[in-house]
């Protein structure tokens, strides 16, 4: 693997970058002198998240703004030929984007809205820009997932939740964190070689916005879950890291908790489903 001099200088494109662990993320790489790309649902949100980032890297840093819906695929095809419109070099992809629904959803594409934002899209979009990453390796590609993955299993008989999802949100978005491990192993197998690196991470219990869209009874939880929390920026060191350390240049392929590659557990290291959920993954891809 090439040598990896940091952050400094390469370009950096984030998803889920405008509020929590990403936008914590964000203002810590700009500070460290990367270019970010950062992608948002709204032009109002990112306005407001690159006003946070440029406070912190910096008046001139480099942010510039991609808008779209991670829920459609079609808005993920657009995403990324703007990007590679707009990108000539990439250097690290992160998928850090992600959602949890109480009630089963299902997206434009008929995808369980879970399934589609934190898996889908994250694969789509990697497929769609590994090539660009290759062509300016050495690059990295850092995926968020999750300890809500411990005792899941990926549902082949029903991807879409049809039968399962009643009561489940947690149950569900816990398979989709398992997804993106899986999806991260698979996806370093596939790199070997290329000097194009895919590792994930667990960021912790994190106090932000996230699940405060569930309705009251989720809001009082995650309001009484606040002291035991960490802050973004607590959450979002792990990330960073990855991203910057020159430490990580020869790891592919790991999960990574508090800077410290996890010990798998059976499911992690599955790559037969591995291979089988990359297959019908792209199946599922319209």
């Amino acid at each position: 693997m090439a040598e990896w001099s940091g952050v400094g200088g390469k370009r950096v494109l984030i998803t889920g970058a405008t509020n929590g662990i990403g936008l914590a993320a964000a203002e810590e790489l700009a500070r460290l002198g990367a270019e970010l790309g950062i992608v948002a649902r709204s032009e109002a949100r990112a306005a407001q998240a690159v006003v946070r980032i440029k406070a912190t890297g910096g008046g001139d840093a480099r942010v510039d703004v991609f808008i779209a819906d991670l829920a459609s695929q079609g808005s993920v095809r657009r995403l990324a030929a703007e990007v590679l419109d707009r990108c000539p070099r990439l250097d690290v992809l992160v998928n850090n984007a992600g959602a949890m629904y109480a009630k089963r959803r299902l997206t434009k594409d008929g995808i369980e809205q879970t399934w589609a934002v934190n898996h889908l899209a994250a694969f789509l979009l990697t497929n769609l820009l590994v090539d660009r990453l290759k062509e300016s390796a050495p690059a990295r590609i850092v995926t968020t997932s999750s300890d809500a993955h411990r005792g899941a299993h990926i549902p082949f008989d029903d991807l879409n939740a049809e039968r399962s999802y009643r009561g489940r949100g947690f149950a569900r978005y816990g398979e989709t964190k398992l997804a993106n491990i899986l999806f991260t192993a698979e996806l370093a197998r596939r790199l070997e070689g290329t000097r194009v690196t895919a590792n994930c991470f667990h960021p912790g219990l994190v106090a932000t916005g996230f699940n405060r869209n569930n309705g009251i009874l989720m809001n009082i939880a995650m309001t009484l879950a606040k002291p035991f929390s960490r802050t973004p920026e607590k959450g979002a060191e792990t990330l960073v890291w990855l991203v910057d350390s020159p430490d990580v240049v020869n790891e592919n392929g790991g999960y990574f908790v508090d800077k410290r590659r996890s010990t798998p557990t059976p499911a992690r290291q599955d790559m037969a489903a591995a291979r089988r959920l990359w297959e019908v993954s792209e199946g599922q891809l319209r």
